[in-house]
């Protein structure tokens, strides 16, 4: 099977029991976000599919490879941009292709362009905005040879106006790019506005209570935000994770 596949993952720290048979299909190109309350193991489930951490049982398979426990098969953009300050932005953007014996700088260069950072590319970080930082990172992930792309809560630390640039642009670069993404958000209509599927785990231990199809079409814009269709699927969402036992 091309594409993730979750199989039946368990997984605890000594007594406490963080996730509990966790199962999910994610298919080449799809965008899915995994939705849940704080302690609902969604940042374990990514140590897990990394290959960081091994499972106390279950599988992951990535394109039709067992890749359990196995490090380096998937793309990783955490919380923080996490740039080395003593590399140029367009240094930190090529460490994956890098780490991989390859070094596309003209493809690093467009990429740059299409992100607003062209005459960047000699900058260090700390001389960038927290948007502009995010904007690094993630390009580095999306030249990153790996076919998976997993985002830890990514645009949690920007304000607003900030975030919903950056929600818009990765929406733009991924329907040109199409790698598969798995997005770990706590907000509900970042998962609505960029996903095409949203998983809704429990509480710990974490397991799948909803698989839910997202009904807009793509392109979307912020209009989207404020259509009624969004509020109604954001209020089962919403229900779903306050009743979530």
């Amino acid at each position: 099977m091309k594409g993730l596949l979750i199989d039946r993952l368990s997984k605890s720290y000594g007594d406490i029991e963080v996730l509990n048979n966790i199962s999910m299909k994610v298919q080449p190109g799809e965008f899915v976000a995994i939705l849940g309350p704080s302690g609902s193991g969604k940042s374990t489930l990514f140590h897990l599919v990394g290959g960081l951490i091994d499972p106390d049982q279950g599988k992951v398979i990535l394109d039709g490879y067992d890749i359990t426990g196995l490090r380096g098969n998937i793309s990783y953009m955490p919380q923080q941009a996490s740039l080395f300050p003593w590399r140029t932005v367009l240094q930190n953007m090529l460490i994956g292709q890098e780490l991989a014996g390859k070094n596309n700088q003209d493809q690093a260069r467009q990429m740059l362009k299409t992100a607003g950072l062209e005459g960047f590319e000699d900058k260090y970080p700390y001389e960038l905005s927290g948007g502009m930082q995010q904007r690094v990172s993630f390009i580095r992930a999306l030249l990153s040879p790996q076919s998976l792309l997993c985002l830890d809560e990514p645009f949690s630390a920007l304000d607003e106006l900030t975030r919903v640039d950056m929600q818009k642009w990765l929406i733009n670069v991924w329907e040109t790019h199409q790698k598969t993404i798995l997005f770990v958000t706590h907000n509900i209509d970042e998962a609505l506005f960029l996903a095409d599927r949203i998983i809704v785990l429990s509480n710990r231990p974490g397991e799948v209570k909803l698989d839910f199809k997202v009904p807009f079409q793509r392109p979307r814009t912020e209009k989207l935000i404020v259509d009624k269709h969004f509020f109604e699927c954001k209020k089962q969402l919403f229900e779903q994770l306050q009743n979530n036992d």
